[in-house]
């Protein structure tokens, strides 16, 4: 069986599967990491978002093969060490804002806000209401105004 070898929340890992497995089931099954949920499997409810080189995508459509021994990816176990702090500062803000409820969705959307954040920098902004309503998540708790105002304050402690 084909090993694939890549970095997980900064430290290099490698699985033996077979390429065409899609990395939501490498990181879940086989190396136990259970932030990213699994919602549709095809990319279209984004549960599983996590960044890629910084990016956020979704680990249920890409199959591990298609990763490099240099990808970087990191989930929300990962997110706070990418700050080098206990919590990042949109953790802080989701903590602070009494965001989640049920929480199934909060990895999804603390790693979507974080995504936000580094597009509107790069674009020399801070996030607007605009980019806020490009996130998308489906909530059944239903926690969207406050999602909001932590995504806003987020922002201003990541600046």
């Amino acid at each position: 069986m084909p090993q694939h070898t890549f970095i997980l929340n900064g430290k290099a890992v490698t699985a033996e599967v077979e390429s065409d497995v899609r990395l939501l089931w490498v990181l879940r099954d086989v190396l136990g990491v259970t932030g990213p949920k699994y919602g549709c499997g095809v990319g279209v409810c984004r549960a599983c978002t996590s960044h890629l080189n910084g990016r956020a995508f979704t680990p249920c459509a890409v199959p591990v093969g298609e990763l490099a021994a240099d990808d970087e990816v990191t989930t929300i176990e990962g997110l706070a060490d990418t700050v080098g702090a206990e919590l990042h500062p949109m953790q802080e803000a989701w903590l602070d804002l009494d965001v989640a409820q049920c929480g199934y969705c909060q990895p999804r959307q603390i790693m979507a806000a974080v995504d936000a954040v580094r597009r509107a920098r790069e674009a020399g902004r801070a996030v607007t209401e605009a980019d806020l309503d490009e996130l998308r998540n489906i909530c059944r708790c239903g926690t969207y105004h406050r999602v909001r105002q932590a995504v806003m304050e987020g922002d201003r402690r990541m600046a």
